[in-house]
């Protein structure tokens, strides 16, 4: 099972990777050690994974809350499960209400779309879990109520994005996220009564009172009251969708990504494309092979933001986009010696958290759940901790588009949990987080891991690339000057950005008798096991 990959560390890394029979590995350390306390308990990677996307609304605010949306692929033992918890707009979200606006807002009610993360964890709980479900919050209602140290990289995200949130806009955020007029230093401890609160009262009705009881009603009257558009009906009517995921064959292995409304896609097609590529002759940090993956992202793309919408406004079978002919097509369009701005085709007929978990029975989960910018919308439920995403934002203003803006529709969504099996068994749990860094960060890893035979944890320390608009290409810092010089030559408009633009990716592994567990060095987190 594990020799698709070397046990090589080529690049400066800051962890070594974790090996265990029963494996959590996220994004902030006591999320991972509450989803590992499950484990302890008897649950399974079901049981892990809610605590700890639960927990991560606690210990990780700057990222997700109980208002985001959440996405998963699950391994229940025998085949692969898709689980689509985002959220549709509300029903009075018209085209005629948005006229107002030249781009979809990224703040405040109108970017609020129904949050789903708190219909996944009851989802997956009820179909998989083993724990009773009120188990699976006394971590995180633990660390609510009496408080969690903020961790640094955590901390410095919360400064940086405190600024974002107008205190005259936002008054009930600055009362539960900068109590004490500022955002909490690394090391601080940090109390959130209010959302303790609710996770108990989530916990007892196990989820009913956030769509249908005393929490739908606060977050309905409070949208009364400031200007908001969600109805009482518009939480009632919310469901998730169980879904097959889409898949692309690559070096003997097959990628999973969860079909549109997701951006998987654009990471199945890249996929596709590379594969007409032969990778192989280069070095894996050599400007040919990063110029080949940058021109196949940037094709994925531009098909991604002309057709990714809702599935009901799809104007096509998804599947059309990874016909290998299509793909091959596009493959072609590729010039070796020059970066190019690329037209969507058409395809003939025919800062978000992350965790992976596994167990020693053999299941493994991949999930994923965010707020999309920072703390999301701005808006926050007084009195609740409830935070509440702006994913509407996703959407556009583009009159005829599958994804124009308009009532009860799922907007494009940057989160996508990813999975890979061989042979038709379960192979690696791995998930990139960051916006639009989320589907180049897949194929990077997929190319790393099974094209290079890289170490999952050798290939999240390596360097980053990140296609930004039009031939901006952000480098990060790790790429040595002669493939930086090379692919400004090409005609990459080349540029060397922050650390924190290039997400956080955790992975685990699939061994012969038990598992790997790999975690990012850009993020707080960890991966633990027993």
């Amino acid at each position: 099972m594990e020799d698709y990959f070397k046990w090589k560390f080529p690049y400066p890394s800051r962890r070594m990777p974790v090996l265990a029979e029963n494996i959590v590995s996220t994004s902030q350390p006591l999320a991972c050690q509450a989803g590992l306390t499950m484990l302890t308990k008897g649950g399974n990677a079901i049981d892990a994974a809610i605590a700890t996307a639960i927990t991560l609304t606690v210990v990780e605010p700057v990222n997700n809350g109980i208002g985001s949306d959440a996405f998963a692929i699950v391994w229940d033992g025998k085949k692969i499960v898709g689980l689509n918890a985002s959220g549709k707009s509300p029903a009075a979200w018209t085209v005629d209400h948005f006229s107002k606006y030249n781009t979809m807002p990224l703040l405040g009610w109108d970017s609020v779309t129904i949050p789903g993360a708190v219909s996944a964890w009851v989802a997956l709980s009820k179909k998989y879990g083993q724990l009773n479900f009120k188990e699976l919050f006394e971590p995180a209602i633990q660390y609510a109520e009496n408080g969690y140290l903020v961790s640094p990289i955590t901390a410095k995200l919360w400064n940086q994005l405190a600024v974002m949130y107008n205190q005259r806009r936002f008054p009930e955020f600055h009362d539960t996220f900068l109590p004490n007029g500022r955002a909490p230093r690394p090391g601080e401890l940090f109390k959130n009564p209010g959302q303790a609160n609710t996770l108990k009262e989530i916990a007892d009705s196990e989820g009913e009172s956030f769509y249908c009881g005393k929490l739908a009603k606060k977050i309905v009257d409070h949208a009364k009251n400031a200007g908001g558009l969600i109805t009482q009906e518009d939480l009632e009517k919310h469901e998730v969708i169980w879904e097959k995921p889409l898949t692309m064959e690559y070096k003997g292995i097959t990628l999973h990504e969860l079909p549109p409304n997701g951006q998987g896609l654009a990471a199945l097609i890249a996929l596709g494309i590379l594969k007409n590529c032969d990778l192989n002759q280069y070095e894996p940090d050599s400007p040919q092979s990063i110029h080949l993956q940058i021109e196949a992202i940037k094709l994925a793309f531009s098909d991604a933001y002309r057709y990714i919408s809702d599935k009901s406004y799809l104007e096509f079978d998804s599947s059309r986009a990874l016909a290998p002919n299509y793909l091959k097509e596009r493959s072609a369009l590729i010039d070796p010696q020059l970066a190019q701005h690329f037209n969507f085709g058409i395809p003939q007929t025919g800062d978000t958290v992350y965790l992976a978990t596994a167990d020693v029975n053999g299941m493994m989960v991949s999930f994923i759940q965010s707020n999309y910018l920072g703390f999301g919308s701005g808006i926050v439920i007084p009195g609740t901790g409830i935070s509440l995403q702006d994913r509407g934002n996703g959407f556009n203003l583009i009159e005829g588009h599958p994804n124009q803006v308009g009532p009860e529709k799922r907007p494009y969504h940057t989160i996508i949990p990813a999975f890979v099996t061989k042979n038709g068994l379960p192979l690696m749990s791995f998930g990139v987080m960051g916006g639009s860094m989320q589907p180049q960060g897949h194929a990077q890893m997929m190319v790393r891991i099974f094209e290079y035979e890289q170490n999952p944890q050798a290939a999240l320390d390596a360097p980053r690339w990140r296609v930004m608009q039009g031939l901006k290409v952000n480098l990060e810092p790790g790429f040595n000057k002669e493939t930086q010089e090379h692919l400004k030559k090409l005609g990459h408009q080349v540029y060397n950005g922050h650390y924190f633009e290039f997400g956080g990716a955790q992975i685990i592994s699939k061994l012969e008798d038990g598992y790997l567990a790999a975690s990012d060095p850009r993020k707080d987190g960890q991966a633990v096991g027993y």
